[in-house]
């Protein structure tokens, strides 16, 4: 929450240069990108940790497409990213939701509004993701009642599946990585999908030559069953009526996410497949001082990647420092000038 001092009559607010709306990948870059070039910064996410959807979903998942990892684990990067994004001074708020702004004219800065109090803040860098997501369920007999049981949407741990029988549903990039990080602790690995795979190839050509047992296309889960905890997954062949029961103790379920901008519909964005349109040579979301960067941000020929979320935090911030002060330079030089001098002005003054 914001700090406030009055002074004679007048509320003197701790105003922000930039406030980020996010603590993912991309937000916790900008962050670190933010403090670099001297701006007072904050983080603002709904989550109770920093790391995005990679810590809360996907934090004992590889990531392979991390310019100088051949491979990193997703909690292992995030570690990395919140060290460096709060390496240069960023406050974080966790665990607040951003409700509504508005831009005070006689202050000169905007007071942004979260259900636990407020912040005020000069500009704004918007990456949220894809807002914020729920899995999508799993309607069945079953399911919800053995949900904490055996079912689950969320993988905390690789562990939890050791020496188990793992049934997993669905066809996207979720569902077929968990088979393929699964099948070498499991006692057995089934995967269940309705349709095609829409996997990256690369992966669903690795599942095909693992030893996971494919059930697909045209087959789903009719029913779980169990005592205290999960026993077994009975499945369908939609088209023949086929029916298999097969033992499990674990059932993954990955059929995707809905997500939501929430709030931040209502803050007079042009609004685009649940993404924030933005100018990509500014990332400038056509609202003065707000800007936007990752998957949140919309452009013709957009690629969703943490890379190309990176550099879009990049012009972000730089088209916000100019915005802050006109007469800045945009381009901050390079990163081992401007550390050294921050780290040279450190020591003299300590």
């Amino acid at each position: 929450m914001s700090g406030a001092e009055v002074i004679g009559t007048m509320v003197q607010h701790d105003v922000f240069d930039t406030t980020i709306i996010g603590g993912g990948p991309v937000g916790l870059f900008a962050a670190f990108y933010a403090g670099m070039r001297g701006l007072k910064t904050k983080i603002i996410d709904s989550l109770p940790e920093l790391g995005g959807q990679l810590i809360a979903v996907y934090p004992e998942k590889y990531i392979y497409d991390i310019a100088g990892f051949p491979k990193i684990l997703a909690k292992d990067y995030v570690k990395g990213a919140v060290e460096q994004g709060l390496s240069t001074g960023a406050v974080p708020c966790l665990g607040e939701t951003a409700q509504t702004i508005e831009w005070l004219d006689d202050a000169g800065y905007y007071r942004l509004v979260t259900d636990k109090g407020e912040h005020y803040t000069r500009t704004v860098i918007i990456c949220a993701g894809v807002g914020s997501f729920e899995p999508k369920r799993l309607e069945a007999p079953g399911v919800r009642e053995f949900e904490g049981r055996g079912v689950t949407y969320l993988v905390r741990s690789l562990e939890e599946f050791r020496d188990k029988d793992v049934v997993i549903v669905g066809g996207g990039d979720s569902a077929v990585d968990w088979a393929l990080a699964v099948h070498p602790l499991a006692r057995s690995t089934t995967l269940v999908h309705r349709s095609k795979f829409r996997a990256h190839e690369r992966s669903v050509q690795q599942l095909h030559e693992s030893p996971v047992t494919l059930y697909y296309p045209f087959y789903e889960v009719k029913e779980v069953r169990g005592n205290t905890w999960l026993e077994e997954v009975v499945v369908h062949q939609t088209r023949t009526g086929e029916e298999l029961v097969f033992p499990a103790q674990a059932l993954i379920i990955a059929i995707g996410f809905a997500a939501d901008l929430g709030p931040l519909k209502t803050w007079g964005f042009t609004i685009e497949r649940n993404g924030i349109v933005v100018d990509p040579r500014t990332m400038s979301t056509g609202i003065p001082g707000i800007f936007a960067a990752g998957d949140v941000a919309v452009y013709p020929g957009k690629f969703k990647l943490i890379a190309t979320g990176v550099a879009e935090a990049i012009t972000a911030v730089n088209h916000a420092v100019v915005h802050i002060d006109p007469s800045a330079r945009l381009d901050a030089g390079h990163s081992t000038n401007v550390m050294e001098k921050r780290e040279r002005a450190a020591a003299t003054t300590s």
